[in-house]
């Protein structure tokens, strides 16, 4: 930077000395300074001295209070600032810093300190820093409070009017933030977007709308905030109306814009308009490393079924890939069962010398859990630990309690969850509950699903995973215990629903719900035709599935009318031959459907590719991906 021998030009232009300020990095540099400051007769400037004073030297860089949890060592500097005098010149400039460094360490009584402080002296009417006060108490989470320093400002400017709406919002107080932002005398596009902002945050989708729609002018961050309003609150679909409108207005989307819209498209599960997405991204030259734009295009692909788009993805930013790109691949390779190439991948990220983190061995271990890769899964939570340091978390754990209870051992199981160094929650519990059905284990069962039914009373899985493994052995006594207890606790079973598109459109099937007029008589015709042709082939409906006390005859008929076995026969009907079946289900895919839909991937000779609640499964030629393990 420079020596002690060598002099600064004088005089010194504030801005030049704030500039210097700004580029030292160590103590002595900082008192070359400072003494520079003094002889130039700059020391005064309030701009000057309160950089002066912010700067605090930290080898190898220095840091400024604002940026500082410090609160003991800010305020010996602001006291030292003090003792210099009494007129109290330049501490304005310094106040704001240190009242955003007690906010942000949730200092309250140094907080109330510098209130009072500037309750005595001449800054009452100084909006920067009451502006300032008003935050803090928001960072305290005080709404009360700050409402009463917002309602005695004698000066409020936009930032005091956005901070206060912002804090009722945060705190859930939506009337109280419409009321204010009613009453707000001017209006920026940053109010306007910070309102709907903190609207979709209260999942108060319906007033976003309104707010949007009754806009003059819209920028970019106005659209964004609305699309990933709409992801945030699963309204997928909205999300990706909305982002048609967009570019429709002539708005380009920015990086983030794109990022939400394709998280709705991963959650909708089909991908012509990721590929459509993609399209834009690659015709606007917007780079695939722009923050997490890369890992959002693979994670899309691997949740709409096309994992060597999400690979191609992956290739391509081959020179500039981050850590979350990595994961994005292992995690989309897991979720189709690709357990082998999912560890390939990880290999080469070793060799490539990229660090990876606790969300890369999430990945590998849900592929091993998968794929059935013990010894594997076994491994890599070991090496997680002893060649990186990290302790697994609960969600580890999980993996590795999921992938021994698919495979049977669900005795070691149950002893990882008793030597577990952290309370095990609902979703571990859960995990042991199909595999005991499939496994015919009641004793680990039933004492899985009350762990669940106490840790999580109103989720609908797991009374239904003890229902069915009580009908499993004919338990009806039992099975009728368990819906009793559900009636008596307001709990309601999710119905199946499968979704399937076609020609650009979402259909849904859900069990016990109309289809519409005309649709209902064509669907189940084919259905019917499917079926007939089916058993010439050696189908047999399986009948085990059907896990409530009926008649065989009756058990054939609810059999039928499983949500994926009617979106298949839609797309039967509507889809070109031999064009890819595409269907998102939210439940587990049952095993007579898994064995109907491999019987319609050879006879019908089409592709099915199934999104259900665990995995991805691909019918193909009478074969599936998963071979059977799921």
């Amino acid at each position: 930077m420079w020596t002690a021998s060598e002099s600064l030009p004088l005089p010194l232009a504030p801005n030049a000395a704030i500039s210097l300020l700004d580029k030292c990095r160590t103590l002595s540099e900082l008192r070359q300074v400072h003494a520079r400051l003094v002889k130039s007769g700059l020391i005064s400037h309030p701009r000057v001295l309160r950089r002066l004073l912010l700067c605090r030297a930290r080898p190898p860089k220095v840091s400024f209070l604002s940026d500082s949890n410090d609160v003991q060592e800010c305020f010996l500097l602001y006291s030292r600032m003090l003792s210099r005098g009494n007129d109290l010149h330049g501490v304005e400039f310094s106040l704001p810093s240190l009242l955003k460094t007690c906010g942000k360490s949730s200092a309250f009584f140094q907080g109330w300190q510098l209130h009072a402080q500037v309750l005595k002296s001449h800054f009452q009417s100084d909006p920067f820093v009451f502006n300032s006060i008003l935050r803090m108490y928001l960072d305290f989470n005080e709404l009360e409070t700050a409402r009463q320093v917002f309602d005695r400002m004698s000066q409020r400017d936009v930032i005091s009017w956005n901070s206060m709406i912002a804090g009722c919002l945060k705190a859930g107080d939506v009337k109280l933030a419409l009321r204010l932002f009613d009453e707000m005398p001017q209006k920026d596009i940053i109010s306007w977007n910070s309102m709907i902002n903190g609207l979709m945050k209260c999942e108060r989708c319906d007033l976003a709308e309104k707010l949007f729609e009754s806009m003059a002018q819209r920028d970019v961050v106005t659209w964004t905030a609305m699309v990933s309003g709409y992801v945030l609150n699963g309204h997928s679909e909205e999300a990706l109306e909305l982002f048609r409108r967009m570019l429709d207005a002539d708005v380009q989307p920015d990086a983030a814009a794109i990022v939400n819209v394709l998280a709705a498209i991963t959650d909708l599960g089909f991908c012509d308009e990721g590929k459509w997405v993609h399209a834009y991204v690659c015709r606007s030259n917007i780079k695939l490393v722009s923050g997490v734009l890369g890992s959002a295009l693979i994670d899309m692909y691997s949740k709409c079924g096309l994992v060597d788009n999400a690979f191609s993805v992956f290739r391509s930013i081959c020179h500039e890939r981050r850590v979350g790109d990595w994961n994005s691949m292992i995690s989309g390779l897991a979720v189709h069962g690709l357990g082998r190439e999912a560890i390939e991948v990880f290999d080469e990220m070793r060799r490539m010398e990229v660090e990876p983190n606790d969300i890369t061995f999430l990945g590998l271990l849900k592929a091993c859990s998968h794929s059935g890769m013990i010894k594997e899964g076994r491994f890599y939570f070991k090496l997680m630990q002893e060649r990186y340091g990290m302790e697994p978390g609960i969600q580890h754990y999980g993996c590795l309690i999921d992938l021994l209870s698919r495979s049977g051992l669900l005795e070691g199981a149950r002893r990882i969850i008793e030597d577990m160094p952290m309370e095990p929650d609902a979703v571990v519990w859960k995990s042991m509950l199909s595999p005991c059905v499939r496994h015919g284990r009641v004793d680990i069962g039933e004492h899985a699903a009350m762990r669940v039914i106490e840790l999580a009373p109103h989720d609908s899985s797991c009374y239904t995973l003890l229902s069915n493994m009580y009908a499993k052995f004919r338990r009806w006594e039992d099975v009728e215990r368990v819906r009793a207890l559900m009636k008596e606790r307001g709990v309601r079973k999710i119905p199946g629903c499968s979704s399937i598109m076609v020609k650009g459109e979402v259909h849904e099937f859900l069990v016990g719900k109309e289809m519409g007029v005309g649709r209902r008589e064509v669907v189940l015709s084919k259905l019917e035709e499917v079926i007939h042709r089916l058993r010439l082939e050696g189908y047999e409906p399986d009948l085990s599935q059907v896990l409530v006390d009926v008649e065989e005859e009756e058990k054939e008929s609810l059999l039928s009318f499983h949500s994926e076995k009617m979106a298949i026969a839609f797309g039967l009907i509507n889809l070109n031959k031999g064009a890819p079946i595409h269907i998102v289900k939210n439940l587990r895919v049952c095993g007579d459907c898994h064995s109907f839909s491999k019987l319609v991937s050879r006879v019908y000779n089409h592709e099915i590719i199934l999104r259900d609640q665990n995995r991805f499964h691909h019918f193909k030629g009478g074969s599936c991906s998963c071979n059977d393990y799921w």
